[in-house]
């Protein structure tokens, strides 16, 4: 398939871009939401807003009552999340919990509430510093006619806010995903705010017990499932990444055009224009290697995995070189508050440890080749 967008998925595009541009603004949401120290990270209006416009519903599939498009079109409202850095449970709720729950009888139970905005979920996968899925160690063990869960989880990203809490644990026949609620007894949810002001979460599972109508999917056969809902938020996360790289270049182009140093305007100095040409180039590369991920994933393909990897740590390393030319370019301004820059290379740095970093991601499409 072309690496360009067709003439229904610019459309979806110039609509996303005009609405985050307007509504889900840095000034309008995430220094607001930052700067009024809410428990959440975000604003419920704004997510009930993209509800009513139909992108909680992308990935749901029409019979669902959602649009039953695919992850290319996700990834359009994810750069454009990016590019303004807009605060939204649209990653993980929109698009990695429905990802894990479509063909599931959980459906009927969430996405009535996710496609009206009501619903938030979080993933909580990860135990360690580190993004580490192969390493996962709770434990759920038989009670009853259900499953008592053990254990520690780090990093859930909207996980002090979620109504659903999709968890990956251990059983004796091998990894099971389970959906939880919020108000199980004996879970204890710390929020904690993230580098980038939003509020991820340590949630500790103290026996934990839900009967066997939480398993999503097949007690055992959990791997298949969170390896696709990996699949579909890693290739998210790339577009939202290619979308913050995109502004951190677009704002640090416009301040070279406006800075005066020496008399010239500091964009004339050629070694400051092969500098922005370069991250350019890295960053149209980033672009297309998440669309074709994301084209594969719609298609189905065997070789999707790989290139989502390509995509993760492509576009995390050109948002990287965004944020921090960017900053550099920017001189002593540049680290303070008042400039937009610097919030940028804080999302960065949040998003390319979700769902794995760049050397995680290098490492695991290496082992796959076969090295």
């Amino acid at each position: 398939m072309p690496l360009y967008l067709n003439e229904d998925q610019s459309m979806l595009r110039d609509t996303a871009r005009d609405f985050m541009a307007a509504e889900g603004a840095i000034g309008t949401q995430l220094r607001h939401w930052r700067d009024t120290g809410c428990k959440d990270g975000f604003g419920h209006a704004l997510w009930k807003q993209l509800a009513e416009l139909g992108f909680t519903g992308i990935l749901i599939d029409e019979a669902d009552g959602g649009l039953g498009l695919g992850h290319v079109e996700a990834g359009i409202v994810l750069e454009e999340i990016g590019r303004n850095l807009t605060p939204s449970p649209f990653l993980i709720s929109a698009v990695a919990a429905v990802e894990a729950l479509k063909g599931t009888k959980h459906r009927e139970r969430w996405f009535p509430g996710i496609l009206a905005g009501d619903v938030v979920a979080a993933l909580a996968v990860d135990e360690g510093p580190k993004h580490r899925p192969e390493a996962i160690a709770m434990k759920a063990e038989r009670a009853g006619n259900g499953f008592r869960l053990s254990g520690r989880k780090q990093f859930v990203v909207q996980g002090a806010s979620a109504d659903l809490i999709l968890v990956a644990a251990q059983t004796e026949e091998g990894l099971t995903l389970f959906a939880i609620e919020k108000d199980a007894k004996g879970l204890e949810i710390e929020g904690v705010r993230l580098t980038d002001s939003s509020i991820g979460a340590r949630m500790d599972f103290r026996d934990v017990e839900v009967d066997a109508d939480a398993v999503i999917g097949e007690i055992g056969q959990g791997k298949a499932i969170l390896d696709r809902v990996l699949n579909a938020g890693r290739a998210g996360a790339a577009s939202e990444l290619v979308g913050v790289g995109s502004a951190s270049m677009a704002m640090t182009v416009d301040y070279l055009k406006q800075r005066k140093q020496f008399g010239r305007l500091i964009g004339e100095f050629q070694a400051l224009q092969h500098r922005a040409a370069h991250l350019y180039s890295e960053l149209e590369i980033a672009r297309a290697a998440a669309l074709k991920a994301q084209q594969l994933l719609d298609e189905g393909s065997a070789e999707a995995e790989a290139m989502v990897s390509v995509a993760k740590a492509k576009a995390g390393r050109a948002s990287q070189l965004a944020v921090q030319e960017g900053v550099q370019m920017h001189g002593g301004i540049g680290m303070t508050d008042e400039y937009d820059i610097g919030l940028y290379m804080k999302r960065d740095r949040a998003l390319n440890e979700l769902f794995g970093d760049d050397n995680y991601h290098a490492d695991k499409l290496a082992r796959m080749k076969g090295y």
